[in-house]
């Protein structure tokens, strides 16, 4: 009798048991279920807004509707201030977002490696050193600051506008008072150029323009565009002197917490996402110039020989930042 029921305990236990693991791969099987807020420094216009939210789409398609994305424009999440929404990605109380590296760079001084004057002859070369040791080395660096990174999207080269005549050598600038971003290096660099470089808020640019408190400013082609600075100013120096590369992120810890296969879909949507913005972002830029022109306002593009004569006088922003981006890797994306 005794023999019986030991086993038909036995036999109850495995059934149990079985019952029990059932159970969790069909959890497994399902996954969790996340709802991820994302944001984005400009409006819904911009080709940021739309991968970011071709994102949210693959993604909830990918996952059956277990991973979706509220995607914010304008950096509604962090009151318009894309240096906290950097750290709040990185600290966790938002979990995704589209930030250039220079505003990174305020957060680790090794990101504005990326934006050193002249450093890219052109856009292939900066998005092949992206994919190469260099890009790795960033990656890196964005993981020990508490961000995954999911691929690199596209602000543009940075150009620069004036109230008067077109700018071609290192001598046009002297004396000129410049609206630049609110960055160490650049206000730097300005210098360097003999320009005076004034940091504010872009919301305060147009009205300074237009006020003559300021002579110009630079920004890439869709930023220029967009905010219509061909009305306060009257020409355009198309001169790539600056990479603004974007950095899709999510919280590293919210990253390390999911399952590799949501891990996966994660990755593969935005590569697409990261695709579709810098692809857009180079056919607008393009129409871009031209109605500006059509606008009335004068662009002039340098040669590759009158930018080399603008990079020479750069020489001591590279001598002073070496130290700050690293030996290796500013070598890293020197060709």
């Amino acid at each position: 009798m005794k023999r019986l029921t030991i086993i038909s305990m036995f036999a109850m236990i495995t059934l149990f048991l079985a019952a029990c693991g059932g159970s969790s791969n069909e959890t497994n099987a399902e996954g969790e279920t996340y709802e991820l807020d994302m944001s984005v420094t400009v409006g819904e216009s911009s080709t940021w807004f739309k991968a970011a939210e071709k994102l949210a789409e693959d993604v909830n398609e990918k996952s059956n509707g277990r991973i979706s994305i509220n995607v914010y424009p304008n950096e509604q999440l962090s009151g318009g201030d894309s240096a906290t929404a950097v750290s709040q990605v990185a600290n966790g109380t938002q979990d995704m977002s589209y930030n250039s590296t220079i505003i990174y760079s305020v957060m680790d001084e090794r990101f504005g490696v990326l934006s050193a004057p002249f450093l890219f002859p052109d856009l292939d070369t900066a998005f092949s050193l992206l994919e190469g040791e260099g890009g790795e080395m960033i990656n890196n660096i964005l993981r020990e600051n508490g961000v995954e990174p999911l691929g690199f999207g596209l602000n543009g080269f940075r150009q620069v506008t004036t109230s008067g005549e077109p700018i071609k050598t290192p001598a046009d600038l002297e004396g000129l008072k410049i609206r630049v971003p609110g960055i160490e290096m650049y206000t730097d660099l300005w210098r360097e150029f003999g320009s005076n470089p004034a940091t504010m808020t872009f919301s305060e640019v147009f009205s300074s323009l237009q006020q003559g408190t300021i002579d110009g400013q630079e920004n890439p082609v869709e930023v220029i565009h967009s905010s219509q600075l061909n009305e306060v100013q009257n020409s355009m120096t198309i001169w790539d002197y600056s990479f603004d590369p974007l950095v899709l992120g999510i919280n590293k810890e919210l990253f390390d917490s999911m399952s590799e296969e949501d891990q996966q879909i994660m990755k593969e949507a935005a590569a697409a996402a990261n695709e579709y913005q810098i692809e857009e972002t180079r056919k607008r830029e393009e129409k871009q110039i031209e109605e500006l022109k059509e606008s009335g306002m004068e662009v002039y593009e340098l040669s590759q020989e009158e930018k080399e004569t603008f990079k020479e006088t750069m020489q001591p922003i590279y001598d002073q930042y070496e130290s700050v981006w690293g030996e290796e890797l500013l070598n890293a994306f020197q060709e």
